[in-house]
């Protein structure tokens, strides 16, 4: 019971603390910086402790930190793209090093570097496509796209687990996570799907459906968002157990690591921000 209260206090702040964030650019910005830098130093610690791995973790931290900050700066207007210079020489940097490690395996070492970039400084980066628009009035920031993304995703989750308790019988995947079943998924999808149809109407209501959505176009949005994310938690999984752990981390009191919490919208941000480009292009 114990567990249970700190787990649901934990979950209330961390919402709240997401949907607050993203009300203000400056906040948005300053949240995300400090959890890629948490989250990648997370994953980096977890895979130095495999053999013949050790990747440089501060490095890895600061260069993910700087592309998230670079991207922000860049989709906001206020930088210009030389920003991205600096990142791309910390990683010819981190490539080159290797050369003078001794490392026993240099390529596992490449390998996992260049993972912390892609699996995690880069989705949170791709926030700020999400979050930044460019409008003949100047590029303003929405908070609409973003929070919706995770919108989606905790319903998904929340639908999964209410379908899953109930109906669940058929396990979706049962090699990485036992406990998810296609039942779970079928009701995450259809709770998504009211969703998307309720923000739909609330934009339209008011106002705020700057990039004029369909209810179509949204419901597409959140299913996408669902099935990304949920692959996201499996690939999470994977690597727990591939790691033999079950949290990556304890920073979150009954909710374990960065990677614990983020590891659906680590797959879902990206798949988001395809959907709407592709919209625009079609």
């Amino acid at each position: 019971m114990n567990n249970f209260i700190v787990r649901t206090i934990t979950g209330i702040l961390f919402v709240a603390t997401i949907v607050v964030c993203f009300l203000n650019p400056t906040a948005m910005s300053a949240l995300f910086a400090l959890v890629t830098g948490m989250a990648t130093w997370e994953f980096t610690g977890l895979v130095n402790n495999r053999p013949h791995v050790s990747i440089n973790r501060f490095i890895c931290t600061v260069a993910a930190v700087y592309w998230y900050l670079a991207m922000t700066g860049f989709c906001s207007g206020l930088t210009p793209s030389t920003v991205f210079i600096p990142y791309l020489i910390t990683l010819v940097y981190l490539f080159i090093a290797e050369l003078y490690t001794k490392a026993e395996d240099s390529v596992n070492n490449w390998a996992y570097t260049t993972m912390s970039q892609l699996y995690i400084a880069l989705p949170f980066s791709l926030l700020n496509v999400l979050a930044f628009r460019e409008t003949p009035a100047g590029i303003m920031y929405t908070y609409l796209m973003p929070l919706s993304v995770f919108v989606f995703l905790w319903i998904n989750d929340s639908g999964a687990y209410c379908f899953g308790s109930l109906f669940g019988k058929h396990k979706l995947f049962p090699r990485i996570s036992p406990g998810k079943s296609w039942e779970g998924s079928v009701g995450g999808f259809i709770f998504v799907s009211a969703a998307a149809c309720g923000i739909w109407h609330l934009t339209e209501k008011y106002g705020v459906n700057d990039l004029q959505l369909s209810m179509a176009e949204w419901i597409g949005l959140g299913l996408l968002v669902a099935v990304f994310g949920t692959w996201g938690d499996l690939v999470e999984s994977l690597f727990k157990r591939t790691l033999g752990i079950k949290d990556s981390g304890n920073i979150l009191p009954g909710h374990g690591g960065m990677l614990d919490r983020f590891d659906s919208s680590l797959m879902a941000i990206p798949a988001a921000v395809v959907y709407l480009y592709t919209l625009t292009i079609i």
